[in-house]
């Protein structure tokens, strides 16, 4: 049987290029802004683009926020991927600012200019600082690719998978239990990209997937 994936849709982001990406990782991705729709997929993939708080707020208001969660609860797996990545933490400064879903401890703030061109844009190497099932098979230093001028700042450096560099080390990839998050963007990462979506595509199929079990 072909494993169903959510694409939280909340008015935010590339919906369709996360789409065929998860097609062509062997998935039946599921498109949908209703909570009961998402709640019958094995995993569920956050996507964005865009402003931090107009995303959570758009979030609430479709009682997608809640949506979430249950996804997380209930033991299934949530990649999101980047604004979606930013909004797993508990704020940003981004704007308006605002609180985030809280998914993973830390907060998200604007890139120093010092540090690199604003926004961080085009391909970068990940850096591997632990093993972990979402990057089963990408090899350390393979090119993905980011548009960001946000970073998220985990609070517990356990929940750190791997980082970039862009004049100083920027968080990249996080998981914390089945919550996984990757600030650039697989989709638009050709094979490693590709790769990533197929590790969560399997991740999504394993039934009651022991996370703190995995490979650290």
């Amino acid at each position: 049987m072909t494993t169903r994936i959510g694409i939280c849709d909340y008015g935010v982001g590339n919906l369709r290029s996360v789409e065929r990406a998860l097609l062509a990782a062997g998935a039946q991705p599921v498109v949908s802004e209703e909570p009961a729709v998402l709640a019958g997929c094995e995993g569920v993939v956050l996507p964005g683009v865009g402003a931090f708080s107009a995303a959570v707020r758009l979030l609430r208001e479709r009682g997608l926020d809640g949506a979430v969660r249950d996804v997380v609860e209930s033991g299934r797996p949530l990649l999101g991927v980047c604004l979606g990545h930013q909004l797993l933490f508990e704020n940003s400064d981004e704007g308006e600012g605002g609180d985030g879903l809280g998914l993973v401890p830390g907060s998200v703030t604007r890139l120093r200019p010092s540090s690199g061109k604003v926004p961080h844009l085009g391909w970068n190497r990940l850096h591997l600082v632990r093993r972990a099932p979402l990057l089963d098979g990408v090899k350390d230093g393979s090119y993905m690719y980011f548009v960001h001028s946000y970073d998220g700042h985990p609070r517990d450096c356990s929940d750190v998978v791997a980082t970039t560099d862009h004049g100083g080390e920027i968080v990249a990839v996080v998981q914390r239990g089945n919550v996984l998050g990757t600030q650039f963007h697989p989709e638009k990462s050709a094979a490693a990209g590709l790769r990533v979506y197929a590790n969560f595509v399997r991740l999504c199929a394993r039934p009651h997937v022991d996370f703190a079990a995995l490979p650290a």
